[in-house]
């Protein structure tokens, strides 16, 4: 790994750190990165994945107080569903062909900031709407899979769910959408540690800076907008997106 490919992981991943803790989207700067430096594509949504999935853990640890009053069965239930769900995506991104892959990322990533983009009104919208919780396992079953084989936009489609079956209290939606976003994304992440395709240099590397840059960006949230830092996660995403199609 050349110093300049160094310095530009170590870079997204920091800002990546910054951007999950305040209004989250790091994968947008995580996953180009490594494309950018030669990473396949597929190793390279692997390698993000590992990059920022120390996160997920400091945001559960901060909502211990909202899980502890879910009822221990539904939350051990919801942890097995997602962990079935993460491991099947990591094994279907696995058995989807590299060439097949690259043509979808643009897709993909073009979803994932829409979701982020409509998020909020998305999310009061279904306040609004009928509840709908006899879907809340098969939901959370194919977010999971979604989860496993292209993290972007998890958590705003996981809040969707919840809220869509009833979880009125958005701080309980914040602390079962980290929970299960961690269960997820560890078994996805250990799925590609047996499957040999993580790149560890450029992974250990960013881990390290996105765990770094969590912090900063948790002491930063306390004084930037979150707006600013929502429209600054959109346009990175439109213009990562637009970057793909081109290639």
């Amino acid at each position: 790994m050349l110093l300049a490919d160094g310095a530009l992981l170590a870079g997204a991943a920091f800002a990546a750190g910054v951007l999950n803790a305040i209004a989250g989207g790091g994968s947008f700067l995580t996953f180009p990165a490594l494309v950018y430096c030669g990473v396949p594509p597929i190793a390279a949504n692997a390698t993000s994945a590992l990059a920022v999935s120390p996160g997920y853990l400091g945001s559960t640890l901060g909502f211990r107080a909202e899980l502890r009053a879910v009822p221990r069965r539904r939350l051990w239930r919801e942890g097995l569903i997602a962990s079935v769900g993460g491991v099947a995506g990591a094994l279907l991104l696995l058995l989807t062909p590299g060439r097949l892959f690259a043509g979808l990322v643009p897709w993909l990533l073009l979803f994932a900031t829409a979701m982020f983009a409509l998020g909020p009104w998305l999310l009061k919208r279904l306040v609004q709407s009928r509840e709908l919780g006899h879907w809340r396992e098969p939901g959370l079953l194919l977010v999971a899979v979604y989860g496993g084989y292209f993290n972007g936009g998890l958590g705003i489609l996981l809040m969707a769910l919840y809220v869509l079956c009833g979880e009125s209290e958005l701080q309980r939606v914040n602390a079962l959408k980290n929970l299960n976003s961690l269960v997820l994304s560890w078994l996805s992440v250990a799925a590609f540690v047996v499957a040999g395709v993580i790149a560890w240099a450029p992974g250990l590397l960013m881990m390290v800076a996105a765990t770094i840059g969590g912090f900063a960006g948790a002491r930063l949230a306390r004084r930037l907008p979150a707006r600013w830092m929502r429209a600054l996660v959109i346009v990175t995403g439109l213009s990562m997106s637009a970057l793909f199609f081109a290639r």
